[in-house]
């Protein structure tokens, strides 16, 4: 793989792949509303400068709970990142019960455009990926 690290800060590291053309994410630590704020537009930024149109993002170590910003990401972040070209979101769940909770808050709220899937470990999120072709009918 020809992974390019991007972005490196306490709370994420986001990186791309130019072979497959995948944004990787990978959220570390407590999350508050501001940091995922943060994260989610750098993500969007990257996106956006990339071309890309999918997005593996591992909340594997993610330790806390991030409830407040759940609507946010859903109503405000995921349209745009649609309008930018995003169609795949493969998702992996944090082991903690409280990441998880913040994940399934996130996907009550309708999201459209975007195929936003959870997955229980970064390999199966990856093969998703690179299986689904977004410009198939």
């Amino acid at each position: 793989m020809q992974n390019k690290t991007l972005v490196v800060e306490p709370h994420i590291t986001i990186g791309f792949n130019s072979l497959n053309h995948i944004i990787y994410v990978d959220w570390t630590g407590d999350q508050t509303k501001e940091s995922v704020q943060d994260g989610c537009e750098k993500m969007l930024d990257l996106l956006k400068q990339y071309h890309c149109t999918k997005v593996l993002n591992d909340n594997t170590n993610v330790t806390s709970i991030w409830l407040e910003a759940a609507w946010w990401v859903a109503v405000d972040w995921f349209p745009r990142m649609y309008e930018a070209g995003c169609r795949l979101f493969a998702w992996v769940e944090s082991p903690h019960q409280l990441g998880k909770l913040s994940i399934e808050e996130t996907l009550k709220f309708e999201i459209t455009g975007v195929i936003a899937l959870t997955f229980q470990n970064k390999q199966l999120a990856e093969e998703w990926l690179l299986k689904y072709d977004p410009e198939m009918k």
